[in-house]
């Protein structure tokens, strides 16, 4: 595959038209409350889309996160109030607090709600303080450590530990309690510890444990959005350890060896799994900005093909419809308009925004697209 050069601010240009496609399908208000905003799960938008029956509560984290790039991308007030109608939309929607029963959703919301008000000035402390009280209660030592995937459950995965210690990172930097870094790095370590191949490198999914404790079965499945946030997790401990580098290093080179092809992320289809690339692109645009300063330009510039490589092939796949373009879950072949399929899906459209963002985010940078 050829990528060609891209003209200063193209791929800029490119996030925000994505980014008004999704704004003009899939936003609305959340059954008419004044001051809200919710991402409709489907389009084209039906009676259950407009009542938000589908909430999707994690969509909606990340569909907060793409409008603060956006923001940091260019600044404006209008844009700082969609980010202030969402937070408040999804809490109308969720009915009953900050929470639900899922650690990886919660981390997700946390996680988003903090960029809110650190990058965009949109805070919401109650919330954040909600959120990291209930992932401060999942971790056990079933299973050596970790926190659970949900309440209740016999499964601990890396989907609900990376973003928690992500979580926990940036909150002990942002005023969190005084064991918050501590237990970022007690996160880190069991997930490398116990759901890292030795052969590849790349992080498996999750695994289950019996009532005392002992671990059941480990699922090997591997998924994009676990190298994400598994790196993610370890960009967030590079100035206190070493390790953490080593890690950081190792998942890029993993992930360009065994889960790109011609440099382009493989896709997971519709639904949730339409979120997993532009997850990990999101963390391989932020290593691939930091590792130059910590000596570690050859694997920036590996995690910075891969997202150019991506981005590209996202938008030259890329569909027009209704306000925009539309983008597919597989972003080496050609995104189809039309009936029921993943594309529909507000999961696959944020994945291709956010694999822009993440493009936009090394141009303004200052990388090259490369030429392959």
């Amino acid at each position: 595959m050829t990528v060609e050069r891209s003209t200063p601010k193209l791929l800029a240009a490119r996030a925000g038209v994505a980014e008004r496609a999704v704004h003009s399908r899939h936003l609305r208000r959340v059954w008419g409350v004044p001051g809200t905003l919710l991402g409709v799960a489907a389009w084209p938008v039906d009676w259950r889309g407009h009542l938000h029956v589908r909430f999707n509560y994690w969509w909606q984290a990340h569909l907060l996160d793409c409008v603060v790039d956006a923001q940091l991308r260019a600044p404006t007030e209008a844009r700082k109030q969609v980010v202030r109608r969402l937070v408040r939309g999804v809490r109308v929607r969720n009915l009953v607090g900050w929470t639900n029963d899922f650690y990886d959703d919660v981390a997700w919301l946390g996680l988003a709600l903090l960029r809110a008000a650190e990058d965009v000035g949109v805070s919401r402390p109650a919330g954040v303080a909600a959120i990291a009280a209930r992932l401060r209660d999942g971790w056990t030592d079933h299973g050596g450590g970790g926190i659970w995937w949900k309440r209740n459950d016999d499964f601990k995965n890396v989907p609900a530990n990376g973003p928690t210690a992500i979580f926990f990172a940036r909150l002990s930097r942002a005023g969190g309690s005084r064991g918050d870094l501590g237990r970022a790095r007690s996160i880190v370590d069991w997930m490398e510890s116990n759901l890292v191949d030795p052969e590849s490198g790349l992080a498996w999914d999750g695994l289950h444990v019996h009532p005392n404790g002992e671990i059941r079965e480990i699922e090997k499945n591997v998924y994009s959005y676990c190298q994400g946030v598994l790196l993610g997790a370890n960009l967030e401990l590079v100035r206190e350890s070493p390790s953490a580098l080593d890690r950081v290093e190792r998942l890029i080179r993993a992930v360009d060896k065994e889960l790109a092809v011609d440099g382009v992320l493989r896709g997971h289809g519709g639904g949730d799994g339409g979120l997993f690339g532009g997850i990990l692109l999101r963390y391989l645009a932020r290593a691939a900005v930091a590792l130059p300063d910590l000596d570690r330009r050859a694997a920036a510039d590996i995690a910075a093909d891969v997202v150019f490589s991506s981005a590209e092939a996202v938008w030259d796949n890329r569909t027009v419809a209704v306000s925009g373009p539309m983008f597919g879950p597989e972003w080496t072949e050609p995104a189809v308009a039309g009936g029921r399929r993943p594309e529909n899906d507000l999961s696959v459209q944020l994945g291709g925004w956010m694999a822009l963002e993440a493009a936009a985010l090394l141009e303004r940078s200052g990388f090259d697209p490369p030429r392959r």
